[in-house]
């Protein structure tokens, strides 16, 4: 079973497993190429060329394994930033989700999963659903990174998100209020 908590003041989320222990942190002055980092990790990855606007590490049993920088929009560490599930990781980071294989301490795969930020990664037992929420899209991807659905609303979805029993719900920057569907993301 896995257990997760979030320290908001230092930036870093740490999960424990029976297996490993799992640190995800921001790293904001994180310079890739550069041997002048506070911390050194023996894989860096960054999706696209330049300084990325998100940078976040992550630490197994205490040792840096892996930075990734993303582009998109902001992205800070807090408790729905890494989702942990049958020994694989997933990372929300800028407008990315990244895939990491904890047993096999690799990196499987990385999806642009919203136009600006990927606020969050989310996991449905009840109907066996990964779901992103994006800054712009709801997303529903498959273990293997293959989006299965997306959905927009009027306005960004800044107001609040939740997993329910029936339909996933988030609200807006007006206000407005949205119900959808896990099978296909159609509004209810």
């Amino acid at each position: 079973m896995t257990s997760a908590y979030a320290l908001s003041v230092s930036q870093k989320m740490k999960t424990e497993t029976s297996q490993l222990d799992i640190e995800f942190i921001d790293e904001p002055t994180y310079t890739f190429g550069s041997t002048d980092n506070l911390r050194s990790y023996p894989i860096e990855w960054l999706d696209g060329t330049g300084q990325p606007v998100s940078s976040h590490g992550i630490l197994i049993e205490g040792k840096p394994f892996a930075v990734i920088g993303a582009f998109g929009g902001a992205t800070g560490v807090h408790e729905n930033s890494m989702l942990q599930l049958n020994g694989i990781a997933y990372f929300a980071v800028g407008d990315q989700v990244v895939s990491f294989d904890l047993i096999q301490k690799e990196k499987k795969w990385n999806q642009r999963i919203d136009d600006a930020t990927c606020f969050g990664i989310y996991y449905s037992k009840q109907h066996d659903a990964l779901i992103s929420h994006g800054e712009l899209l709801i997303s529903r991807f498959s273990p293997e990174g293959r989006v299965i659905w997306q959905s927009a609303g009027r306005d960004i979805f800044t107001e609040g998100f939740s997993l329910l029993d029936d339909c996933i719900h988030t609200t807006d920057f007006e206000g407005n209020e949205y119900r959808f569907s896990y099978e296909d993301g159609k509004e209810k």
